[in-house]
């Protein structure tokens, strides 16, 4: 990738009236694709680029980096939306913390306020080590990346057409910390923290940067899994890359960890554990939903009329899970079960994530109502299975991660930059080409986590330990695993 370095200097006025004039008969004559229109990447943005090419012009030192302002600074406004996006990722970190806190116990909460801590930092620190150079880095092959390591020869700060080194670097880190903290939830009550630990690193370093390469980084499933009409697998914002391989891996960390003291009787029939704090549950699912504004947009790489398009996309199909969640569980108990609902939303939301670029509303309205059903029917049934997820993570990621790859055959309308054509989904006549191909996207990535991530937990468990005791589980994990209970009640004497 090469870059331009952007100068400071004083801007002077410069005359464009024939650029300006290109530019505004460009820009009041597209369509986006809430008109049915197929506008693709890397559309300006009319007031900026117009307001930017009439009185702003590069230093004399840009300008003889840069022949048109214009692509400097639709660049720069690309960065800095990309940035944006990212610091909203970052954010739903809180969010997961706090859904996370709330429909566990009490007694739990700091050893899980201090597990999001730390998958943040050790996400950080491990993806720019190596997990970003496996990722994306050249000289690789299909299986793996290279180079890169520790960011080496990366154009960090320098500016063209795309996205500087740091700020790709910004946005694909935080996505890998959120794929992490998937799985913090299903271990939740019962990990010891070391043990955590080293999955989160491994999980940040290796794991997840694979599927990463193997996808967004051109490697197998972008390479070599494609046929007739589909000429590509399509997962815009990561359904599968990021919440399926997450809702795999908790999968297998509940399955390693074995259901909470106390979870299923004598009978081996499930028993409710209710969450301390339904409160933080709803704040974090509303954090995270906020989140997902920047995820999903932002996957877009650019600040262009694309955007919003996907924004209501995903708006539209979280609102969607949420109330379909809420109709069935209404259907089946005669309550709203408020946690549930919650679920439902984020179902929605993960869904929605890889189709949010192809699919018109309608199409995103379908995917989320799907989603949340799903979420309900699968939180039933893991659980009936003797498998203990205490938020639903598997649910919400890994059942709605699957449909939300899958649903790229069903109801693609246009060509989000991975489909190479409109009308891809099956209900448009597409065919099945790309239902094939999406489902066998699916099967590589489970298949791939399933066995690294059960390796892991494996070795975890047979060295270190993975679970903690029945004393400490009982006593609580604040106390056994950091000193100190994360309530403190103050008595006045």
């Amino acid at each position: 990738m090469t870059h331009v370095t952007a100068n400071s200097g004083i801007y002077e006025f410069v005359n464009t009236s024939e650029t300006t004039l290109k530019y505004l008969l460009d820009i009041f004559s597209l369509n986006n694709h809430i008109n049915g229109g197929n506008v693709k990447r890397k559309l300006f943005t009319g007031a900026a680029i117009t307001g930017g090419s009439l009185i702003i012009a590069a230093s004399p030192a840009l300008a003889q980096d840069a022949a048109d302002p214009s692509v400097y600074l639709q660049a720069v406004m690309d960065n800095l939306w990309v940035f944006i996006a990212g610091i909203l990722v970052f954010f739903m970190q809180a969010g997961f913390a706090l859904v996370e806190a709330g429909l566990t116990r009490s007694k739990n909460v700091a050893n899980i306020m201090a597990k999001n801590i730390a998958d943040m930092c050790i996400g950080v620190l491990a993806f720019y080590a190596v997990g970003y150079a496996f990722a994306y880095g050249d000289g690789g092959g299909w299986f793996i990346g290279g180079n890169s390591y520790f960011l080496s020869g990366s154009s960090l700060f320098e500016i063209t057409e795309g996205l500087s080194g740091a700020t790709d670097f910004f946005f694909q880190v935080v996505f890998a910390a959120t794929a992490v903290t998937i799985a913090s939830g299903a271990m939740a009550g019962r990990t010891k923290f070391s043990a955590y630990l080293l999955f989160s690193a491994l999980m940040t370093a290796f794991i997840y940067p694979v599927v990463v390469h193997w996808t967004w980084g051109g490697g197998l499933i972008a390479e070599y899994i494609n046929w007739g009409d589909a000429i590509s697998y399509s997962d815009f914002a990561g359904s599968g890359i990021v919440h399926l391989t997450g809702g795999v891996a908790a999968l297998m960390g509940a399955i390693a960890l074995g259901p909470r003291i106390g979870k299923y009787g004598e009978d081996g029939k499930p028993r409710a554990i209710p969450g301390h704090n339904i409160v933080f549950t709803v704040i974090g699912v509303f954090i995270l939903w906020l989140g997902w504004f920047g995820f999903n947009p932002g996957s877009e790489l650019a600040a262009d009329g694309y955007v919003m398009s996907v924004a209501v996309n995903t708006l539209i199909a979280a609102a969607a899970g949420g109330a379909v969640s809420a109709a069935v569980v209404v259907a089946k108990t005669g309550k709203p079960d408020v946690g549930m609902v919650g679920n439902g939303v984020l179902g929605g939301l993960v869904g929605i994530t890889a189709g949010c670029g192809a699919f018109n509303t309608f199409g995103s309205l379908i995917t989320g109502a799907v989603a949340g059903a799903l979420v309900v029917y699968s939180v039933l049934f893991i659980e009936k299975k003797g498998i203990d997820d205490p938020v639903g993570a598997v649910s919400v990621h890994g059942t709605c991660g699957i449909w939300g790859v899958l649903a790229i055959g069903l109801f693609s309308r246009y060509d989000d930059a991975f489909l190479g054509r409109d009308d891809a989904g099956l209900f448009y006549g597409g065919g099945l080409d790309q239902l094939s191909v999406q489902a066998v996207m699916v099967l590589v990535i489970v298949a791939w986590t399933a066995v690294t991530a059960g390796i892991a937990f494996a070795i975890i468990k047979k060295t270190t330990g993975l679970r903690v005791s029945a004393q400490e589980e009982i006593a609580g994990l604040d106390v056994s695993e950091h000193g100190s209970a994360g309530y403190h009640m103050e008595v006045n004497n």
